[in-house]
């Protein structure tokens, strides 16, 4: 299956006009979250997805929470947040939101690493793990050298060992891709990724 992923749009006209344009090459489309800036625009970036030519698969970054994410009316998409979802035999599981908590104030919807473990256990299979936050060490380095990834998202790959984990959130890491164990981890960002992933 060919697979064209991103994460954080953030709002980007040029960056949606790309993803729309090569969607036509895709057999599914994966939104790492933060579609929208603060909790506000996402009609914006429906409008701006409105073209996409293959399904999509999407979880809630911090900018938006999850009932909005479902909600904001994207075509032929499938929200995960603490579940899954099986297509043409791929087995994708999901996870959005800050984790662990930002310091971004009130409008960032985050998971404390309890809660983030708590709603990964669910996950038994996946072949595709999607997460906003990346893993713990791999895709997480602020500019000012912070490792702020998620030990729950990590642990998480670790147990399941899925073909991908797909990420975003640390703008600073946008383009990374690496390896933990048998699973490749990729931090996004708002240009077009392509990933082939084995039926």
């Amino acid at each position: 299956m060919k697979i064209l992923a991103f994460s954080d749009l953030h709002l980007s006209a040029s960056h949606a006009a790309d993803i729309v344009a090569a969607s036509a090459g895709a057999d599914l489309v994966i939104g790492a979250g933060d579609f929208c800036n603060m909790r506000m625009g996402l009609d914006s970036a429906v409008a701006m997805l409105s073209g996409l030519k293959a399904p999509m698969v999407a979880v809630p970054g911090n900018g938006e929470s999850a009932d909005e994410l479902r909600a904001a009316g994207f075509a032929n998409t499938t929200v995960l947040h603490g579940d899954g979802t099986d297509i043409e035999g791929l087995r994708l599981f999901g996870l959005g939101y800050g984790v662990p908590e930002t310091p971004f104030g009130g409008w960032s919807c985050d998971l404390s690493e309890i809660q983030a473990g708590t709603m990964l256990a669910a996950c038994d299979h996946a072949d595709i793990l999607i997460s906003h936050s990346p893993p713990k060490g791999l895709g997480d380095v602020t500019s000012r050298g912070l490792s702020v990834g998620s030990t729950a998202v990590r642990a998480a790959a670790q147990r399941v060992q899925p073909q991908l984990l797909l990420c975003g959130h640390v703008h600073d890491c946008w383009g990374f891709r690496g390896t933990l164990g048998k699973t490749q981890v990729a931090n996004l960002g708002p240009g077009v990724s392509w990933f082939e992933v084995e039926l």
